[in-house]
Formats: C-alpha cells, structure tokens, sequence
C-alpha cells in the first residue's frame, strides 16, 4: 500500500507492508488485522516461506527504543501481534505476543537471517503484554514486562548494519481465519540503553 499515516506517539511517517484486512488508528491505539493465512516466516525444516502478514513500518535512525502493549484478540493457533524489526525479505526478527501449539499466549521472538528461528519464551496470563524493542549500533533486544514497569530481557542478536532499517507493527493469522492485535501506550525513544538487562 502506498497510503502513508501517522501512528501515536511516533513523530515519524509509516508505510505499509503487505495489505492488512482492516486496520484503525485512534488518538491512542493501533489496531491491525491480518487475513486468513497470513505470517512472516522462513521454515528450517522445509525451507518454505512465507511473507504475506501485515506490516506497519517506518525508519529509526540511530539507537532508539521502541515500545507497546500488545493486545491480542485470541482466537487460532499462532496467531499473534508483534513488533517487528525489518531489513529485507530474508533479514528481519519479530517479537510476539502469539498463541502457541500449546493454546497459551506466549512471549515469542523469531530471528530470521536467510532462515528463521523460533524461540517460545514465557506464557502468561491474560491477553496483552507490554514489549520493548532497544537498538545498540548493532546490537537488537527484546524486553517484556507484563505490568508495562518491570523490564526482562527476552533476547539480544544483531542483523548486523542494514542500510535500510525499519521498525513498526504487525499481525498474522498463518492457520486461522484472520486476526487482530491492538497497540496501545506506544512510545519511541531516540536513546541509548544504558542497562542492558533493565532496559534503563
């Protein structure tokens, strides 16, 4: 979609990446649907990918923090919001609020350099979390806190320095119907962590 928007709390213009089935954008919330069969992933077993899920992007410079809570409207298996960070088809990571092969909402980070990992970190209670993406130079982490205070690393890794880096939001449905993940207390910081593990 070539449409460009305004998200809150971003001072920065997004595009769209694949066309999501319906989205709304309110004074202070983000909401976006995703299509049946829609997600981001490049399998290791059998080398499929798949590329379709909606994405809502824009280019940080520099080190910045990124965070939301993500609430998700459960209904299939693996269907999840997440914060994604992006630098070409086959070089991005997302962050997850997902409901796993166990029907739990589950933490999840997938890491993709030519093909994805999948890493199931922490179910919780409820439906929503608060996440946080941190750019070091390099360096990509994940936090969650599910009282939106309490800050834990979930994960650190680079995709190394891509010229084009993108960062924003996203939905998928890969075996469903379609799904919907709400975005709210979105902020975006252009700082440096100064605590890694604390995301202070």
């Amino acid at each position: 979609m070539s449409e460009t928007i305004q998200v809150p709390g971003i001072g920065a213009p997004f595009e769209w990446m694949n066309t999501p089935a319906g989205w709304q954008s309110t004074a202070t919330e983000l909401t976006i649907e995703s299509g049946a069969e829609t997600d981001w992933y490049i399998s290791p077993v059998d080398g499929g990918v798949h590329a379709n899920a909606p994405l809502l992007l824009f280019r940080p410079t520099g080190d910045f923090v990124l965070t939301a809570r993500v609430t998700l409207d459960i209904r299939a298996q693996w269907d999840a919001g997440c914060l994604m960070v992006y630098a070409d088809d086959s070089t991005w990571a997302k962050f997850a609020l997902e409901i796993s092969a166990y029907q739990e909402p589950t933490i999840v980070t997938v890491v993709t350099r030519g093909v994805s990992d999948d890493c199931n970190s922490t179910p919780i209670a409820g439906n929503s979390a608060h996440l946080r993406v941190a750019r070091i130079g390099a360096a990509i982490i994940f936090y969650a806190a599910l009282d939106g205070r309490t800050w834990k690393l979930v994960r650190a890794f680079t995709l190394g320095m891509p010229a084009d880096l993108r960062v924003g939001f996203g939905s998928q449905s890969p075996i469903g119907q379609g799904g919907s993940a709400k975005f709210s207390a979105i902020a975006f910081e252009r700082r440096t962590v100064s605590d890694i593990f604390r995301a202070e």
